[in-house]
């Protein structure tokens, strides 16, 4: 078998065991957040930082461009002046925190998103440990917490509201599927606001 068809098995073989119920409950979550008409934030570092923007984004125009409100979802991955400024100033922990500081409201959504969900280390030490802080505070300040992670989930699947876990050992993997997951969350939520009646009773909601 040539490398390419491999990659492809496995790719098929992880999509088939992620948790279904832990999307539909990250879907829900988001759902609430447009019809409640609350902020949403996604954050994340590497790789993750631009599907962080890549969701922002399909979430304002792919799933609103439709309706009649909109979401309002930010990544703050992406003032970069802010992000350098707060890390010379703070260091890198405190960057998605303090930005939270100053925008987060009750009831708004962090969606954190992470390849080992904030368990592992390397050169500079713990990995990704400014966004188990924005969670803590998500969480302190009357939030919902979304984590997208990889491998056992790590810290993030148990303090997130609802985590969906890819359950694959590889970084490519699981960023890749990350992005696989956002567009699936994102066909659901335009289906369900351009039909909200109907959405609403299929799914549960």
């Amino acid at each position: 078998m040539s490398r390419s068809n491999e990659y492809l098995k496995e790719v098929s073989e992880i999509a088939s065991k992620v948790d279904r119920a832990s999307i539909d409950k990250a879907i829900s979550i988001l759902y609430d957040a447009w019809k409640n008409d609350a902020q949403v934030f996604t954050i994340g570092n590497g790789g993750s930082a631009s599907t962080s923007t890549h969701f922002a984004c399909d979430l304002n125009k792919w799933v609103s461009d439709t309706a009649e409100r909109k979401f309002r979802a930010f990544s703050l991955v992406d003032n970069i002046p802010l992000v350098s400024a707060l890390t010379n100033d703070n260091g890198w922990g405190d960057i998605y925190y303090e930005q939270l500081r100053n925008f987060f409201r009750k009831g708004d959504v962090v969606v954190a998103i992470s390849v080992h969900g904030g368990s592992g280390s390397d050169k500079a030490g713990p990995w990704s440990q400014n966004l188990l802080k924005a969670v803590k505070y998500a969480k302190d300040n009357g939030g919902r917490v979304i984590g997208l992670a990889g491998f056992d989930g790590g810290v993030l699947k148990t303090a997130s509201d609802a985590c969906v876990v890819v359950p694959a050992d590889s970084t490519p993997h699981v960023e890749g599927m990350h992005l696989v997951l956002t567009h699936l969350m994102c066909e659901q939520l335009r289906e369900m606001i351009s039909s909200p009646n109907k959405s609403s009773k299929q799914a549960g909601y």
